[in-house]
């Protein structure tokens, strides 16, 4: 998680105000629904949030959102008003740690409290647990990349710094890494820097001895410690704080540290692999992240490619997907060519993660039947392009799900927009009185932009994505969907050029 997130379902505007003040005085970021019905469990998992604050709210959607929230057995804890605590602990089956009391009106000493409680409950369900250690699924040219580096680099101690957007899969690369390599029979540990309140921070990494603090009645052991031998996984090592990135620089340098409490030192055998979803460089320049630490960390980077860049995988993980569903005894659905085409065409927000979501779904919604383009929820169904090229259908079974797929990824199409019209559309941001087609609108908007980055880039792709601060493989694909092509462009020879 980039923050300490926290969802606060609470239909009266002046409390949830109220509840949204106090979390970011206490340094928790927080998420306001008046209901629970307007949370697309589609983009979630229920990991997104340290906890859930339940107010005043329509019964009939949290009914449905905590029996979501309870398929995952590390859901984050309900903190519910004290009036309705045994009520709501019996109605949803939960025991005294997923079920915590807080008096209204909140005063903030006891939510931060409980919040410190439900951090204390993740820091342990997340100790050690069970991740896909296959690497990630998929056939495309950036996956085989991501693929290759992890075989390079497994076998040796380097630290590895891993890149890229929130649910691209970056634990599992990590995990790949030490699948592979000669510590695969050792511990690998991972913990979520941007999850655990900075005050427990340091004793969550280090551990600390009996009586270090307030409520620490016996020694206990740091994620470091337990990692001895192992892997230490750090993800979202960029919303670590400034006075914690000191010590890692320590332990990263010396191999060694101290408990909080402690005046000896003790020894760790520990391969370290960071993660991060923030462009440390900029964090760096902002004063964010020290740029010592960047660079021992930055050993052997590698970027998980976003999944609205690597959309031609989509068939290959809806089966890995569905398979994992299969084997897990949660059900079984298929997906017809038309339903994975028009999945194509989504732009993936919440990339695969969100997909994992959207496939159990379906599975839930059609269970051991075939979903079509008309069956998939509403957001999925992105307008078709202005042509479409038809495409042979081949079949593909793998441990017995069966998927029909089309043979290549559907080509990309110049807008109906030219060139020639778009000076009069961008002269004015009035709308005009007969409307305007929004989307073909921001579509000439963009490739104006586009066309202006390459002119001043002398047709350069690389620094052309960096005038727009976007990934060169990005801008690629826009040339390719604009036809912005050698063949087409005459007045932009290399418009393609590396």
């Amino acid at each position: 998680m980039p923050e300490s997130r926290v969802l606060v379902i609470e239909a009266d505007a002046a409390r949830a105000e109220s509840l949204r003040a106090i979390l970011e005085f206490v340094d928790y970021r927080a998420s306001v629904v008046a209901d629970a019905g307007e949370i697309g469990v589609a983009e979630h998992r229920p990991q997104d949030w340290l906890a859930v604050i339940v107010g005043d709210t329509p019964a009939e959607p949290l009914d449905a959102f905590v029996s979501w929230l309870r398929r995952d057995p590390r859901h984050p804890p309900l903190i519910v008003p004290h009036a309705q605590h045994d009520a709501l602990m019996q109605r949803y089956g939960l025991d005294a740690s997923a079920c915590l009391p807080l008096d209204f009106p909140v005063r903030y000493h006891q939510l931060s409290e409980l919040l410190k409680r439900a951090a204390l409950v993740q820091m342990a369900q997340d100790a050690v647990r069970p991740v896909a250690c296959g690497g990630p699924s998929g056939n495309s040219a950036s996956v085989r990349r991501v693929r290759k580096l992890i075989e390079q680099v497994a076998a040796f101690d380097t630290t590895v710094l891993i890149a890229g957007e929130s649910g691209t899969g970056k634990e599992v690369v990590a995990r790949a890494i030490h699948e592979r390599s000669a510590r695969r029979d050792q511990p690998f540990v991972a913990v979520n820097c941007g999850a655990i309140p900075s005050e427990l921070l340091e004793s969550e990494l280090f551990g600390h001895e009996k009586g270090a603090f307030t409520g620490a009645i016996t020694a206990r052991r740091g994620r470091f410690e337990m990692a001895d031998g192992g892997t230490l996984f750090l993800d979202e090592i960029g919303d670590m704080p400034l006075s914690m990135q000191v010590k890692i620089l320590r332990v990263l340098q010396e191999r060694s540290f101290e408990r909080v409490g402690a005046n000896r030192s003790l020894h760790c055998d520990v391969r370290i692999i960071a993660a991060t979803h923030r462009n440390l460089e900029d964090a760096i320049v902002k004063g964010t992240f020290r740029e010592d630490l960047y660079y021992r960390l930055n050993v052997f980077p590698i970027e998980t490619p976003p999944l609205r860049e690597r959309t031609e995988d989509l068939p290959m993980l809806i089966d890995d997907l569905i398979g994992t569903l299969e084997r897990t005894g949660h059900g079984s659905v298929r997906l017809t060519a038309d339903a994975i085409n028009m999945l194509r065409r989504y732009h993936w927000p919440g990339n695969v993660r969100e997909l994992s979501n959207l496939i159990e779904r379906l599975a839930v919604l059609h269970p051991h039947a075939r979903v079509d383009a008309a069956s998939l929820p509403a957001r999925y169904c992105v307008d078709a392009p202005a042509v479409e090229i038809a495409q042979p259908l081949r079949r593909e079974a793998t441990g017995g799900t069966v998927c029909e797929m089309p043979v290549a990824q559907p080509a990309y199409t110049v807008p109906t927009l030219v060139a020639d019209e778009m000076p009069d559309l961008l002269a004015s941001d009035t709308l005009p009185p007969e409307g305007v087609n929004l989307k073909d609108h921001i579509e000439a908007i963009e490739l104006s932009l586009i066309r202006q980055a390459l002119d001043q880039a002398g047709g350069v792709v690389a620094h052309a994505a960096k005038l727009l601060n976007t990934r060169r493989t990005t801008l690629v694909e826009k040339l390719r969907k604009y036809g912005l092509t050698r063949e087409a462009n005459g007045d932009m020879p290399e418009a393609l050029a590396s």
